[in-house]
């Protein structure tokens, strides 16, 4: 299985978009300080991810998401995600 993730930085609340075969490796990365890209934010939590068969679907996601449609649709998954923890 390949993966499509969202972590969010707790130190300044930017999120980081990402993809990988194996997500409980690579969030262990990230919040080890092993990742270039997200050591300065830690720490991380996982806030989305998606699940895909194929690696490009993943991969092609994961562009998708780091566009400016993408990002919106980002915001409102993860608006709707926690309205539902709320209820």
């Amino acid at each position: 299985m390949f993966y499509v993730y969202i972590l969010l930085s707790l130190k300044d609340t930017r999120t980081y978009t990402g993809s990988t075969d194996n997500l409980n490796r690579r969030l262990s990365q990230h919040n080890s300080g092993l990742v270039k890209a997200t050591k300065h934010r830690l720490p991380l939590r996982l806030i989305y991810s998606e699940e895909y068969k194929i690696e490009s679907e993943a991969r092609l996601k994961e562009k998708y998401y780091k566009t400016c449609a993408g990002r919106k649709k980002l915001k409102s998954i993860i608006r709707d995600k926690l309205f539902q923890n709320e209820n």
